[in-house]
């Protein structure tokens, strides 16, 4: 048995003792800002319900944030992509200014009555604020890669409450089928810290419960195999609804900020003449509701039609709790079909949906067991995976790499955003993948 030297035992001393004290400060700079942006959720949430009216003023705020991304936002305005290209291809520190704006435009969002979510928020607040340890700390472009994996996985894990499947996120949001292990640690070690900053400073985060789940057997696999492909592609076409809209917007429209004003006109009157209060804002209530009495079958429908809306009209804010609510009512209308416990559908169907448009199974699965408990994660862990595969080669997230294709082969490091144009600008390429 050989044993390292002594100089090769100081160095990995000193590389262990680097990235603990800086993941600890990416955790408590992530940590914070979204225990603050979690209260103030909280409060424009119940402002809006308690004053209902304010949904008209839609237009109005979708404006000013319009204008205020394109007088000081530009630089920024990609957000989460923004963050994957600079891990991808460092090029410059990103703004600190990302932080106030993203922050703001999600509480106006949610304020007057957007359908999105906050994990885009979170997740940018950490990877901005991380960014500029690299200039306190004069990183190299390949520690600052690792310190903007920590802050999206401080992010993620502190908004959510879900420390291991934060740790993951920000390893495995990047390329398709492929892992970073080289900042494994400082990712796990600052979600799990930010995830405790967080909850040191109060914020609180739902919990969703899963009374029974039935033993294996071979029809609750095959059903689950069933939800998971369904799952799969309901993420894609969100993903690619929202994508569609948006480049639709900034065809019609070539000035910003009337984007999110005719978005708003469209989201206000539908909500306010429909009755539609139940499909704007995060929809914790509903998501909730999932769990314990059947819904209406066509709410996911429903969900994606504003949320879709939402971000592609420029709103600010995030997918992944849009996400959840879609994913949850459609476990709960599969559940009677295919014979399965509502609960534990609409549980697989919160992470399974998610996994399938953001391309991380492995984050889903954990984070499945993080909410709902370890005796899920044989029915999530496959529900994931299918609905990964089935998803396709689209995702959330135009910046994510291709690393390993899901069933045909890819340009390795292309952008997915990029995948369509050059598979139309090389047909022999799809020719010769479907020969193989």
């Amino acid at each position: 048995m050989t044993f390292p030297g002594r100089s090769a035992l100081i160095d990995q001393l000193r590389y262990f003792g680097k990235w603990l004290l800086l993941a600890c400060a990416v955790a408590v700079l992530a940590g914070s800002a979204s225990a603050f942006f979690l209260f103030l959720m909280q409060w424009a949430t119940a402002t809006r319900v308690t004053y209902r009216w304010l949904i008209w003023l839609l237009p109005v705020a979708g404006f000013v944030v319009g204008w205020l991304y394109l007088r000081f936002g530009q630089s920024v305005e990609a957000g989460n992509n923004l963050l994957i290209d600079e891990i991808h291809d460092p090029r410059k520190i990103i703004p600190l200014r990302m932080v106030p704006l993203v922050l703001g435009g999600t509480v106006v969002s949610h304020l007057f009555g957007a359908s999105v979510g906050r994990e885009g928020t979170a997740v940018q607040m950490g990877g901005a604020l991380a960014d500029q340890l690299t200039r306190v700390f004069k990183l190299q472009p390949g520690d600052r890669r690792i310190i903007l994996m920590a802050g999206i996985s401080a992010g993620f894990a502190s908004v959510f409450g879900t420390p291991l499947a934060g740790a993951i996120f920000g390893l495995e949001v990047l390329a398709i089928g492929r892992l970073r292990y080289d900042a494994l640690l400082p990712c796990v070690v600052a979600a799990i810290v930010a995830d405790e900053v967080s909850k040191l400073l109060g914020a609180h985060h739902l919990h969703y419960v899963i009374p029974f789940i039935p033993p294996v057997t071979v029809w609750t696999l095959s059903a689950v195999v069933i939800a998971g492909a369904l799952f799969g592609v309901t993420g894609m076409l969100f993903a690619d609804a929202t994508h569609a809209l948006a480049a639709r917007m900034k065809k019609w429209f070539r000035y910003a900020p009337l984007r999110p004003f005719v978005g708003g006109i469209a989201i206000a009157s539908a909500a306010w003449f429909l009755g539609a209060d139940r499909y704007i804002g995060l929809g914790l209530p509903t998501i909730m509701a999932a769990f314990e009495q059947p819904l209406p079958a066509y709410d996911f429908l429903a969900k994606i039609a504003f949320t879709v809306a939402s971000l592609g009209s420029g709103f600010k804010g995030g997918e992944v709790t849009p996400l959840f609510y879609i994913g949850a009512t459609l476990g709960n209308a599969l559940a009677p079909l295919l014979h399965l416990p509502m609960p534990m559908l609409a549980g697989i169907g919160l992470v399974a949906v998610f996994a399938g448009a953001a391309n991380t199974p492995i984050a889903s699965t954990l984070m499945a067991m993080e909410m709902f408990g370890a005796e899920v994660g044989i029915y999530a862990a496959l529900a994931c995976v299918v609905s990964y595969l089935f998803s396709g080669h689209t995702g959330i997230y135009r910046s994510q790499r291709m690393g390993n294709g899901k069933h045909d082969e890819a340009p390795e490091d292309l952008r997915l955003g990029d995948l369509a144009a050059y598979r139309k600008a090389h047909p022999a390429a799809d020719s010769d993948s479907d020969r193989r």
